[in-house]
């Protein structure tokens, strides 16, 4: 009996010998389903969002993304940098493992074939795929995440890469039409739509928009079809429903006290005066008289203060070059010759503003720049128009009335009593500003100008390097650059591939580097998508 015990027990595995049954060997799909959504999100000031401890938001200081998109720079090199010096990126690759398993785990819970989760699954590859090819180039896709069957992927092509997120998208909007028709689909763990399948269809939908866009350069390719991929979808809202209005946003709200905004009353005393505004997003702002500028920043103290202007001025509003030297940019934020974020908006409170990744005033400029290329019909005027109201409705700028201003008070030591900011009433009147010439769309080329800028302007501390990509294939709005911004004054292109590569990969990324960057792993590389 001894050794039959003896045989039995060594024909266990060592997994089933060091299995612990006390604690839970499976994650349910909606746990996984729920990592993952915290995981695809871009939040301001670098911040992430953890995706298993309770949604906690961390500070992220590799990424920069608001200081990449020229919105907001730091002024003293102790803290950060507004350089070009990108880094290998953003890493999707175990996100999209989670994909797989929570994909595994719906189906051995017994759901069919077609599912809630499959749906989504595919969403979600082609939202994580696409957005490391758009920083890279080439990156491995059909043979990455195989385990011992492909240790040393082969690199796809960006093309081959575009299609194929493409695909998975409009397999996912077919997937959800067939599951919305049936009804009874249950999605657990959905913190931004509770589970509403409609508007998680719009998403998808939004975003391949948004997909095809950033493929403007490529509309003479034929296996693309980008016009006709954009005009199809534009034209069949029926069978490709998109958002309706801001309502139907995908965004992280911040709520106190287990996340809170990343910039918030506890952290003012430490983070308040080390960034300022910058020239680009500010001058923009105070060219066009808009009253968007009052809500995101303050005026420079120097210039109310010691040179007696209007606090509600235009003039009043300076932002700095992100080109300038750290060096003199401290010395004139010290000077307090630039303007802050502002303080009541953004630092008064634990849960800030709801932060933006896939939007209903972005898709309003989708649908305007595609018009105005030619790939669709219709009034790019009207969506040019929605997209400006959308921004400012959502900042409580009515489009005729008025609203109250909030300038924090030099010296004042609690930014979250009122009595120690300055208000001011400001009038708005809709008519007017859009009578502005540089306002008023114009049609063609200019017209593709301002609604790109427009864009620039509504995506502030929104949708993560979105402004960077719109910059990189159309170069509006303009960036600067200087000492300031490094990278021998140049706007990086790309981002690098991971370190590990070189020694794990060696033989697929040597490859990817000659087909596309002449060997070298150049941040200044141009890729395929934007050729």
């Amino acid at each position: 009996m001894l050794m039959l015990l003896t045989v039995s027990s060594c024909k266990k595995s060592l997994q089933d010998l060091t299995q612990n049954n006390n604690v839970p060997n499976s994650v349910p799909a909606s746990l996984l389903f729920n990592g993952i959504l915290n995981n695809m999100v871009d939040l301001p000031d670098g911040a992430y969002a953890s995706s298993n401890q309770s949604s906690v938001v961390y500070q992220n200081t590799s990424n920069r993304a608001e200081i990449w998109c020229q919105y907001y720079i730091y002024n003293y090199n102790y803290y950060g940098n507004n350089t070009y010096d990108f880094d290998s990126g953003a890493d999707y690759y175990t996100t999209i493992k989670n994909v797989m398993a929570m994909e595994a785990q719906a189906t051995l819970a017994g759901s069919p074939a077609v599912n809630p989760y499959s749906a989504l699954g595919k969403f979600f590859r082609a939202y994580f795929f696409s957005r490391m090819s758009l920083e890279r180039g080439d990156i491995p896709m059909t043979q990455a995440l195989q385990g011992l069957n492909a240790l040393t992927p082969v690199y796809d092509s960006q093309k081959a890469v575009m299609i194929q997120c493409l695909t998975w998208l409009e397999n996912a909007n077919t997937d959800l039409t067939t599951l919305i028709a049936a009804g009874g689909n249950t999605l657990s763990g959905d913190q931004f739509f509770n589970g509403d399948l409609t508007k998680w269809q719009k998403v998808v939908n939004t975003y391949k928009l948004r997909l095809l866009i950033q493929l403007s350069k490529k509309t003479s390719d034929a296996d693309l079809n980008v016009a006709s991929q954009f005009n199809n979808i534009v034209s069949n809202p029926a069978k490709y429903p998109l958002m309706q209005s801001t309502a139907d946003n995908l965004q992280y709200v911040f709520v106190a006290p287990n996340n809170f905004y990343p910039m918030n009353p506890n952290n003012f005393g430490q983070n308040g005066s080390r960034q300022n505004t910058s020239a680009t997003y500010v001058g923009l702002l105070t060219q066009f008289q808009d009253p968007r500028v009052f809500v995101t920043a303050e005026p420079a103290r120097d210039l109310v203060d010691n040179q007696h202007q209007s606090p509600t001025s235009f003039s009043s509003f300076v932002g700095a070059d992100p080109g300038l030297d750290l060096g003199v940019m401290y010395n004139n934020a010290g000077l307090l010759k630039y303007s802050f974020i502002n303080r009541k908006y953004y630092y008064s409170t634990y849960v800030g503003e709801p932060s933006i990744q896939i939007g209903y005033a972005e898709l309003q400029f989708i649908l305007a720049e595609g018009i105005n290329r030619g790939w669709t019909a219709g009034d790019a005027e009207s969506h040019y128009v929605a997209g400006i109201q959308a921004s400012m409705q959502s900042y409580g700028i009515p489009a005729t009335g008025s609203f109250t201003a909030y300038f924090y008070r030099p010296g004042s030591s609690d930014v979250t009593n009122l009595a120690n900011y300055d208000t001011y009433p400001i009038t708005t009147n809709w008519a007017n500003y859009y009578a502005q010439p540089l306002v008023k769309y114009t049609g063609g080329a200019t017209g593709l100008t301002q609604i790109l800028q427009q864009k620039y302007l509504a995506l502030f501390r929104h949708s993560g390097l979105e402004s960077y990509y719109t910059y990189r294939r159309t170069g509006v709005p303009n960036f600067t650059t200087g000492p300031g911004t490094d990278n021998g004054q140049r706007i990086a292109l790309r981002f690098k591939y991971p370190a590990s590569e070189r020694v794990a990969n060696t033989k697929n990324y040597n490859a990817a580097l000659t087909s596309q960057y002449g060997g070298n792993d150049d941040i200044n590389g141009t890729m395929w998508i934007l050729k």
